[in-house]
């Protein structure tokens, strides 16, 4: 079932998304070609901005000062949800914004912390995403699909559609 989602509900729907399933394929765009990388999601603020650690001497950072637009792509294959997006991101280094976001696990890419000199953080503000969610686990999924085959009726379990932040 296709259902597109406007505003506070589809702001909902992206942070729940995103907060389950946290490591999105985060994908930069070069001249020569596309670079892909998993990185772990921080935080999805109440506008629906996500934000990622990073190093100031990645060639994602050089990337993005050349080309704004990234795709990110969610999935939990698990829990059959997925998440396409594509945002324009910013590299944030002010330590006013760093702090809140400081985790000790952080510490493991960034040893000295929020002084780290070369620690930063990516900001990514969505345009556009498209979403896939079942509403039912695995097993009620299969059950559904042989009554479909049985019945010949469709088999419809989950939704999809745009969400406009």
């Amino acid at each position: 079932m296709e259902k597109n989602l406007q505003s506070a509900e589809a702001l909902s729907k992206l942070k729940k998304l995103v907060n389950d399933i946290r490591v999105a394929m985060f994908i930069t765009d070069n001249t020569e070609s596309d670079h892909t990388r998993p990185m772990y999601t921080i935080e999805v603020d109440e506008n629906g901005v996500l934000y990622f650690f990073t190093d100031l001497r990645s060639i994602k950072v050089e990337e993005i000062s050349q080309q704004k637009t990234v795709h990110l792509v969610y999935a939990h294959p698990a829990k059959e949800s997925y998440l396409d997006l594509w945002g324009s991101a910013t590299v944030v280094t002010d330590k006013h914004v760093i702090q809140p976001k400081w985790t000790p696990m952080a510490k493991a890419w960034f040893p000295k912390g929020i002084d780290d000199p070369n620690i930063a953080v990516l900001k990514v503000e969505p345009r556009n995403a498209y979403y896939w969610d079942a509403e039912t686990g695995k097993m009620i999924a299969f059950l559904k699909i042989v009554a479909a085959a049985v019945t010949g009726k469709k088999f419809s379990d989950g939704t999809e559609g745009k969400l406009a932040v």
